[in-house]
């Protein structure tokens, strides 16, 4: 599912308008996104927590070529489900 997809999904189910359905969708994405940037965990209870990780400058290999290259420290999002699928 896309998010486009969800849009309609939540619209259908709500009986809102797919623009408002969107509006409120990209806030809650824009909201996660700004607690994620100052560092804080996004807990959904029953869905997951969102979290960030800082990975450290590391020494890679170019697989093609086998040549050493860098790659650059950077922070990306982790996600962990505490939902059960059943």
């Amino acid at each position: 599912m896309n998010k486009s997809q969800l849009i309609n999904a939540v619209a259908e189910s709500v009986n809102l308008s797919k623009v408002d359905v969107k509006r409120v969708v990209d806030e809650l994405f824009l909201q996660m996104e700004k607690k994620l940037d100052e560092g804080d965990k996004v807990v959904l209870s029953g869905f997951g927590v969102f979290s960030t990780a800082n990975t450290a400058e590391r020494q890679g290999r170019n697989p093609r070529t086998g040549e050493a290259v860098r790659i650059a420290a950077r922070r990306s999002v982790r996600f962990h489900s505490n939902m059960d699928i059943k």
